[in-house]
């Protein structure tokens, strides 16, 4: 059946509702991206459809996450392959709505604050960049939650159903803050992490990568070496010695670091003692972030012994 594109929460709901009913569903899955749509987009919403009778996508270029009018410009806008891509993987809906129907009254008085989770790492580089992403991913999970569009007691009167929703590890401080917002404030939906998609040469997918230079991306391979280096020390149970893998990246002229750490997966905070002469034990998530020429990329690796 061909994908089905809407633009209003009503018709969402609608939709959503007929297909949940259609194919006697008792399972939605919701894919939020801001469209210009890779591989790393394609492997979120084939996990979705895999897990799930219903899978909605939504496209929306959330301009409350964005501190600079030129990038919120400048970010790609490319909605017809976009829905191409999502129909191959079989996702049935896609929501792609206007700001005014997101934001009726202008930018929201109140907003989700990221709090002490999000004033670091990303946080400090991109001040209100989370709190901006939170309030965008609060209203999609609810735009999205299967029990808007149906009668009281589901559609057949059974329980309603299951509801997940999916996000790429590559973006592991928003994933730790969603996880924390659905728990924090008690979000009827399990959030499902997705394993960073790469290229053949191990640069992180990213909507970004398209404005680096054949020199510049092959200069921010170094980010993904980096990172491989620590997963080999910490599979190891070797010291991490995080100050050799710094100098391996800025080493390279075309990359200006701005954070490599490694820190707790679940509060971020950095675990220094992981990083020196202690051989490595446990679990871990090492966090990078640069410039490489005009382009800020960032990303990670979960390191275990």
């Amino acid at each position: 059946m061909p994908i089905k594109l809407v633009t209003t929460v009503a018709a969402l709901h609608a939709e959503g509702a007929r297909l949940l009913g259609s194919k006697q569903g008792t399972s939605q899955g919701l894919v939020p991206t801001m469209g210009a749509l890779h591989e790393g987009h394609a492997a979120l919403a084939r996990t979705a459809v895999e897990q799930n009778d219903v899978v909605v996508a939504t496209i929306f270029v959330n301009p409350l996450q964005f501190g600079d009018a030129v990038d919120l410009d400048r970010y790609p806008r490319t909605l017809d392959a976009d829905l191409a891509l999502l129909e191959a993987e079989g996702v049935d809906l896609v929501f792609a709505p206007s700001v005014d129907e997101v934001y009726p009254g202008g930018e929201p008085l109140v907003r989700i604050t990221s709090g002490r989770l999000g004033e670091k790492w990303e946080g400090t580089s991109r001040p209100g960049h989370f709190d901006g992403a939170l309030t965008v991913v609060a209203k999609l999970l609810h735009y999205g939650m299967p029990a808007a569009g149906l009668p009281a007691g589901g559609a057949t009167g059974a329980a309603l159903p299951a509801y997940r929703a999916y996000f790429g590890q590559k973006d592991a401080q928003q994933l730790a803050l969603v996880r924390r917002m659905v728990a924090d404030l008690d979000f009827p939906v399990d959030i499902v992490g997705v394993p960073t998609v790469r290229a053949a040469d191990g640069l992180a997918l990213s909507s970004r990568n398209r404005f680096l230079s054949d020199e510049e991306r092959a200069a921010a391979l170094v980010l993904s070496r980096a990172l491989r280096l620590l997963e080999q020390r910490a599979q190891a149970r070797q010291p991490l010695d995080l100050e050799s893998a710094q100098a391996m990246v800025e080493s390279q002229p075309l990359v200006a670091l701005d954070y490599f750490d490694v820190v707790d997966p679940g509060t971020l905070e950095p675990l220094a003692e992981n990083c020196r002469e202690t051989p490595f034990r446990g679990e871990a998530l090492a966090l990078i972030a640069a410039k490489v020429g005009p382009v800020r990329l960032i990303d990670n690796a979960p390191l275990s012994s």
